[in-house]
């Protein structure tokens, strides 16, 4: 409901932004309500905050257990990960996602290639963002108090990944510089804009390659950390 709430209040603003000329920033009205309605369903798919898992184990001395098992910890919490994001995909994407037409005039896809990209950056915005999310966690085998990581991860990934609105409103020097400086676009404005067509499809493909290049690096990032942290952790002195 929280979701839906805010849609109307996010779809309301960017529709005043558009203005009587009806399009801002290359989207026109209908893109920016899909993108509206869409980005508060996946919030809750992509999942950026929220996640405290692993720092809590890790405070608790629990996480000694996870390197027992057979299982890379990484990989484990990622399998963990994609089912919860499969449970909210049918509680709490489609909400928004089906409130949203009702008052709005939305952009429906007319590209065949957009389903299947969209479908394809969508996982891997969830599997990026799990990264993205397991780093930040991760800091507790140093720091054992992770809020002001947590602090840092919630306001740079609600501003940089395009929640609060889309990057394209940003110059287009900026634009570039987030995109290949950074993962954050990668978890929300690159699947937003695939689903609303923003730009033709070889430039779509081009974004969701980037994308999965970032998800690469990121998990790469995950493991080696987390090998770096084995060395490091001392759990009751042992």
């Amino acid at each position: 409901m929280t979701n839906v709430v805010f849609g109307f209040l996010r779809c309301y603003v960017l529709l005043a932004a558009a203005g009587a000329a009806g399009t801002v920033a290359g989207y026109d009205r209908g893109q920016l309500a899909t993108f509206v309605w869409v980005s508060q369903g996946l919030l809750a798919v992509v999942l950026l905050w929220g996640w405290t898992e692993l720092a809590d184990r890790i405070r608790s001395g629990e996480v000694a257990a996870d390197l027992l098992r057979p299982v890379h910890p990484v990989t484990a919490y990622l399998a963990a990960d994609l089912g919860r994001a499969g449970h909210a995909v049918l509680v709490r994407m489609l909400p928004p996602v089906l409130v949203g037409p009702l008052f709005f005039e939305v952009h429906v896809p007319s590209r065949w290639a957009t389903g299947p990209l969209f479908a394809v950056s969508a996982l891997a915005a969830v599997v990026l963002c799990f990264g993205c999310r397991f780093l930040v966690n991760a800091t507790a085998y140093w720091l054992h108090d992770v809020r002001g990581a947590m602090i840092l991860w919630t306001v740079c990934s609600g501003v940089l990944a395009g929640l609060y609105f889309p990057l394209r409103f940003l110059p287009e020097w900026l634009q570039v510089a987030l995109w290949l400086g950074t993962p954050f676009p990668s978890l929300l404005q690159t699947p937003l804009d695939v689903l609303v067509e923003r730009d033709p499809t070889g430039v779509q493909v081009a974004l969701v390659g980037l994308q999965v290049a970032w998800t690469v690096v990121i998990l790469a990032a995950c493991r080696w950390v987390q090998r770096r942290a084995e060395r490091h952790l001392v759990v009751q002195g042992g």
